[in-house]
């Protein structure tokens, strides 16, 4: 998995590697607190952790794995596009990983479902998805407000 999530940095373009980076970053932040809760209220378990002093949860599906996913949902996010593109784009990368989770869940002793659902998963996977892009547009407006401005003082800098 760790391999797989490191070569998925090779398909990010250049030019895209920024908001990738800014969604790796905010996912892993979004994750460790609801992986964390999960957890903790025993909704969930990993009954193999790789890092079992430091954490109860998925280091490489929480940390690694579902952050680098989002960086390349990001960095090919459909923005151009219809509304209704862009829903499937979002509804499109949920179903995937929660089948992955559930067959995980079936097949593996990686994830146990104690008081929780494959829907809760998708429910849970949509919104952290749309929280992530909802981060980098907000970042990355702001960014382009900032650097317009510092443009607008330097071009009147000149003139004066």
């Amino acid at each position: 998995m760790w391999i797989l999530s490191l070569l998925l940095i090779l398909i990010i373009p250049r030019q895209k590697r920024r908001l990738a980076m800014v969604a790796f970053l905010f996912k892993q932040y979004i994750t460790c607190i609801f992986g964390h809760a999960m957890v903790e209220l025993q909704l969930l378990a990993y009954p193999v952790k790789e890092l079992a002093d430091v954490s109860r949860t998925s280091f490489t599906y929480e940390y690694m794995a579902y952050p680098m996913i989002c960086a390349v949902f990001n960095a090919y996010y459909p923005s151009h596009r219809s509304g209704w593109i862009q829903f499937g784009y979002y509804v499109l990368f949920t179903t995937v990983l929660t089948i992955g989770e559930v067959l995980l869940v079936q097949y593996t002793d990686l994830i146990r479902y104690v008081r929780w659902n494959w829907l809760w998963s998708w429910v849970t996977i949509f919104l952290t998805f749309l929280m992530t892009r909802a981060f980098c547009v907000t970042y990355f407006g702001t960014m382009t407000r900032v650097e317009t401005a510092k443009q607008k003082n330097a071009a009147s800098t000149t003139r004066s």
